[in-house]
């Protein structure tokens, strides 16, 4: 590790990734005295594939790992000592020698529906164009919509929101967590119930990846652990890791705790919308990585019109 610092954080460079990774560094220093000296915690901005290939819708490149390869090259290289992602962006298979060593509180998973045109999706005009680069809002979108149009629309938060105010596109989603972390208030936006349009494997959870044998790193990250965002998410990855789903492949999941419950939901669709299949259970918290895995092996039955798989990469929404 070339720095003085006691940590060196891997971040990607834009607005969001940066404000995410300054909530790990604010827990860091909550839970670590050592670590509330500005000093002691180093932040070093990482470039990914995804960050570099912008014109190009994500399916085309492949998606595995397009915007954690990078960084956790830098990982296994000891050239950082933990790296801050968006658990909806990370592969179902982590590298040999990684883990997940801290996941923190998870926030809102709903996604956002942004728009001059209504508060909902039937307000929407009849063959409107909506901007998504995310065939999993997309087929969700079109099995609601089937008239409207959609087009790729990739750039950070505040590139999507100019193109929407421009009239590129009538309408355009992003992650309410997104949103919030970055501070941003819009009166066009409004969220879907989840019943409308079921959320990304991991969305609104912020995961913290380090070397499985840094112990040092480890103790300090078993410290901001949030293990009810971690028994969800995990439930959610086991269920995209049965599926085998690639950026081609329209998948959704949410797992959430209702008193000693848990209730997982789980989607698969054509990325056209003609066809959508959805499975819901319900079972004891300690049962969610077992429901989910039952759940994504019974879809995976369903799943004759899926692309080619790509190491278990959902494709990136934001």
């Amino acid at each position: 590790m070339k720095s003085g610092a006691r940590l060196v954080i891997g971040s990607r460079g834009s607005p969001l990734a940066l404000a995410q990774t300054e909530l790990v560094r604010r827990a860091l220093a909550t839970a670590d005295p050592e670590l509330r000296d500005p000093a002691a915690v180093e932040v070093r901005i990482i470039r990914t594939s995804g960050d570099r290939f912008l014109e190009r819708p994500l399916a085309e490149l492949g998606g595995k790992g397009l915007f954690v390869k990078e960084i956790e090259e830098a990982l296994l290289d000891r050239a950082i000592d933990l790296a801050v992602h968006s658990m909806k962006d990370m592969p179902t298979r982590l590298p040999d020698g990684l883990t997940i060593g801290a996941y923190l509180p998870r926030a809102d998973v709903r996604d956002l529906l942004l728009s001059p045109h209504g508060a909902s999706l039937d307000a929407l005009p009849a063959g409107a164009v909506v901007g998504t680069s995310s065939l999993r809002r997309q087929a969700q979108l079109l099995a609601r919509r089937p008239d409207l149009r959609v087009v790729p629309l990739r750039g950070n938060v505040q590139t999507r929101l100019a193109k929407l105010e421009r009239g590129e596109v009538a309408a355009t989603f992003l992650a309410a967590a997104g949103l919030a972390r970055l501070g941003i208030e819009t009166a066009m936006a409004r969220p879907l119930a989840v019943e409308e349009m079921l959320p990304a494997v991991g969305q609104g959870a912020i995961g913290v990846e380090c070397r499985a044998n840094d112990w040092r790193t480890l103790d300090i990250l078993h410290r901001l652990d949030h293990l009810m965002t971690r028994l969800c998410v995990e439930a959610e990855r086991s269920f995209l890791a049965q599926l085998d789903g690639s950026c081609r492949t329209p998948i959704a999941a949410l797992c959430e705790s209702e008193d000693e419950q848990v209730i997982f939901r789980g989607l698969v669709a054509a990325p056209d919308g003609s066809f959508v299949q959805t499975i819901q259970r319900r079972g004891a918290r300690s049962q969610a990585v077992e429901l989910a895995t039952e759940a994504g092996v019974i879809l995976a039955r369903s799943k004759p019109f899926f692309g080619p798989a790509d190491e278990g990469t959902p494709l990136r929404d934001a």
